[in-house]
């Protein structure tokens, strides 16, 4: 039975190097089908190369944008501040110019207040001596 498989296996080995082997024929229409494929290719890669340059440019002018945008966010925020700053300034002076042009009139108010009340006291005394200043007073309400 060894004898048996060893000789079918021998036939087998040695039919196998009596196969002719054919060559695959390379022909004119294989050669020119590849010489398409190989021209679509390159119109292919120059498309991409074209889209990739379309790409740059678009990024190129995003990047405009966005160093645009920052600089007017720059603007506007310096802005903002200059105004509150100055709006906060102009409501200090005028608390300040408020209290300054006061003090005055306080100062006034004060002075006719002690003139008011030296002639009411003037006007009692005297009321003291003449009875119709008196009479006068007491219907204004002053005594």
């Amino acid at each position: 039975m060894t004898r048996l498989n060893f000789i079918v296996i021998m036939i087998l080995l040695l039919a196998g190097q009596c196969v002719w082997a054919e060559e695959v024929p390379y022909t004119l229409e294989d050669r020119d089908r590849l010489i398409r494929v190989e021209t679509k290719i390159e119109e292919l890669d120059s498309r991409f190369e074209q889209i990739d340059k379309r790409f740059e440019q678009v990024e190129r002018r995003f990047e405009q944008l966005e160093r645009r945008i920052e600089r007017l966010e720059n603007v506007m925020m310096w802005g903002f501040g200059l105004l509150f700053t100055t709006m906060i300034g102009l409501v200090g002076f005028v608390l300040w110019d408020r209290r300054t042009a006061l003090s005055p009139a306080i100062r006034k108010n004060k002075e006719l207040e002690e003139r008011n009340d030296k002639i009411e006291k003037a006007l009692k005394e005297y009321a003291y001596k003449e009875p119709k200043l008196a009479e006068i007073l007491r219907n204004v309400g002053l005594m």
